[in-house]
Order: structure tokens, then sequence, then C-alpha cells
């Protein structure tokens, strides 16, 4: 039988986003046998839009700052996708992140396809004047792109509940009523969902649950590290904490915290918000990130941002389950060096779907208009996170790959066989 590996990359290639994804899906596409035309279509981005939005800044002078919004896929549905605002987004780096939106979508079986969107800046040196003039003129550029049925943003990298209420209004001002459904992670008074906050730091914690169980494991046995402690790792880490996983390590970029005996998550939390900072916490042994990063430890969850584990560093990875909280913590020449090692990698397009799966709640209960119960919100995610587990592993276990391709493979599948009902339009 045919096999088929990833090359090699150069250190730029394996660290280029695009370039990981390309890798996996075109090795997740090769097993499944999958026709070259739809794989044509699915390996490219349906629509790339680049706006250059000037904003007049409060010192009186006018900036101009380049953002984007990609569409990979709406073959299942609308687009889906965050918005992020950082100094080094790139369009490789969004087209990266759209198409694993399409597969994250696929993989926990939503009505949704991807897309992400970001914008050049550096928001930390912005005022909250000049964030909202920024994020009301992207929007205005995307209006004809975006809605409850094209495309639905929501939070990303330095972007939260206030970007998306301007989003929010900046889109209904010019549609001329109130649209709540056009982006998810709303404040809860104007549409957002109870527990979405929350909910992929929930959905890492109920991936980690299930591996834990899957490899004989206990909760209270099972030491935690995890890096990055903005929203998606602060909740995991407290949430796995409240449910009696030891949280031994923190790591941010201004350093690490250890504790060998567990962190107290919560007080590191109101510490931080006390302090903007998480260095200086009493109760914790400062560490070099780098060195925590590879520090013995049952469960691994790299929660930050890409590239996080490489090829330089995974042969000194010693954790047992790497539980991917961020997109593309890990690239592709890391996995085979993980796998070698026999580490139990719950991908990102699963590991960390919780959140977009609580923006399809959110979204439902736009378009309803009757809003849910935390309890529901939570027993819902749990069911449709359970289940995209238990249909990842099984399809790694009868294809005999690792859980990284099964969910490629899971995903690509889904898709693919939704074109081929749909059909090409000609």
């Amino acid at each position: 039988m045919e096999t088929m590996t990833l090359k090699t990359p150069s250190y730029g290639e394996e660290t280029n986003p695009w370039e990981a994804q390309a890798a996996r899906f075109d090795l997740a596409a090769h097993k499944l046998n999958l026709d070259e035309g739809i794989m044509k279509v699915l390996r490219y981005p349906t629509r790339e839009i680049i706006v250059h939005i000037p904003v007049m800044m409060d010192n009186g002078q006018l900036e101009v700052f380049t953002g984007f919004r990609v569409q990979h896929s709406i073959a299942r549905g609308p687009a889906k996708g965050g918005v992020r605002y950082s100094p080094d987004v790139t369009l490789d780096e969004v087209r990266a992140l759209a198409s694993w939106m399409t597969w994250k979508c696929a993989v926990v079986n939503i009505p949704f396809g991807g897309a992400k969107g970001g914008v050049i800046c550096d928001p930390h040196k912005m005022s909250m004047g000049e964030l909202e003039r920024m994020t009301r003129r992207y929007t205005a550029e995307l209006v004809e792109f975006i809605g409850p049925e094209k495309d639905v943003p929501a939070p990303d990298v330095n972007t939260n509940e206030q970007v998306m209420a301007w989003m929010m209004d900046t889109y209904s001002m010019h549609m001329r009523q109130t649209v709540t459904a056009v982006v998810t992670g709303k404040p809860i008074n104007i549409g957002g969902s109870r527990g979405r906050r929350e909910a992929t730091g929930r959905g890492i914690m109920i991936m980690c649950d299930e591996a834990v169980k899957k490899l004989g494991l206990a909760r209270e046995s099972s030491r935690v590290i995890v890096q990055g402690f903005g929203n998606v790792g602060s909740n995991a880490a407290r949430l796995m904490a409240d449910a009696g996983y030891q949280v031994i390590g923190i790591i941010e970029v201004e350093g690490g915290l250890y504790n060998a005996h567990g962190i107290d998550v919560d007080a590191l939390w109101e510490y931080r918000q006390r302090n903007r900072s998480i260095t200086g916490f009493k109760d914790a042994e400062a560490v070099d990130p780098a060195e925590l990063m590879v520090t013995d430890c049952e469960i691994l969850i790299p929660a930050a941002t890409e590239n996080q584990i490489t090829s330089r560093n995974a042969d000194r990875i010693k954790c047992r389950i790497l539980a991917e909280g961020a997109n593309g913590p890990t690239t592709a020449a890391a996995d085979e060096i993980l796998a070698e090692k026999k580490v139990f990698v719950i991908p990102d397009i699963l590991c960390n779907a919780g959140g977009v799966t609580t923006s399809y709640f959110e979204w439902v209960q736009d378009r309803q208009g009757y809003f849910w119960k935390e309890s529901v919100v939570i027993e819902q995610l749990e069911h449709i996170m359970k289940t995209a587990f238990e249909d990842v592993v099984r399809y790694a276990e009868t294809h005999g790959v690792n859980n990284r391709i099964a969910s490629y493979m899971l995903a690509i599948d889904r898709v693919a066989y939704t074109i081929r009902q749909r059909g090409i339009y000609a």
C-alpha cells in the first residue's frame, strides 16, 4: 500500500501556519483517497478580503490600518470565525485560521463553515476611542460580506465582548435594524449567551476528562501545566483546578510560575487583575517559561498562540496528554516527534472547539429570540464535545492514524460529502 508522510520543511516553512495546515490537509486528503477536484476546492479559501482602514487618532493624525477577512468554506453553512488585533497578523495566518475553523466546525458537526479576520495594529498602544473607530470602520468595510446567513465574526486574540458590541452596532446601523446574530461573543444583555466566556476553557476540560479516562488516569493525580493565562488558559486552569486536577504551572509572556503542590488559580487570577502581570505572585516559584514547557506533567495545555511546540523542543516535551487550547500551537514537524514519544494529542480543531460550539448556541438563541439557562448550555456543550472526541478516537483507531490526522480526515470527509451532495454550480 502506498504511504505518504509529511516532507521535512525548513524552520521558516515549519512555522508558517498556512503551510502547516496545508501539509496536514494533504496527508489527510490522501489517506481518504479524496477526489482531486474536491481536494482543490477545499485546499483554498472561497474568498479573501483585504481592507485599508483610515482612522482618526486621538492626536488628530490620520492612520491607515490593514485588515483581513478570509472565508474558507460556506459549504455547510455561514462562515464562522474570530477577529484578532495584533501587529503580527498576516494574510497567511488568517488563511490558515480560516481553514482550521472549517475543520473545527465539521469535527464537532455544527452547521458552519470557516472564516477568520484580523487587523494589523497594536491594541495595547491604542485608546478605547481609537479601537472603537477602527473596529467600526473595519466592520463597515465588510458589511456586504458578513451577516447571520453569510459570515458570523467572534472574539479572538486581543478582541472581546466590547469589540463584538461595536461590530454588532455598526452592522445594525447599516441594516437599519438591530441584528444580534451577526456576531457572537457579545455581552449577555445584547444577545450574548450564558457560558460563552468560559466555553473554550470548559471544552478543554471536557476533552481532558475524556483523555484521562481513555488512558486510565485520574483527575486528582494529573498534573497540569497551562501556557497562556488569557481568557482560554485562565478559564481552563480555574475549571480544572476546581474539578480536582493539580495545576502546577502557568506560563505567560513575562514569565512562568511553578508550584509542585498546585497553584491557587483563583488567587493568581485576582493578582493578575490587580497587577496586570503574573510575575511576583508569592505562592509559586518563578521559572523560565521555556523550561516550564518541558517540565514533567500529565497534561500540557498550550493556550497562547501558534508554533509553541516545534521540531526544536518537541523531543523534550514530557506530558502524557497534549491538549491544544490555542490554534496551531504544534507544528506539523513536531507532530511526528510527539507520535514517536506516544504523547496523546488532543488536536486544536477538537480541543478548543468549545468556543465555536457555544458561539453556535448563541447564534441559535439570537435567531430564536429565546435564551437558555447556563446549565442547558453546559449540558449541550458536553454532549457535542464528548461525541466529537469519541468520533475522532474511533476514526484514529479504525484508520491507524494519530488523533490530528483522524480529526482532519473526519472533518474533510464531512465537508467533501456536503459538496458532493450539493454539486458544483455552473
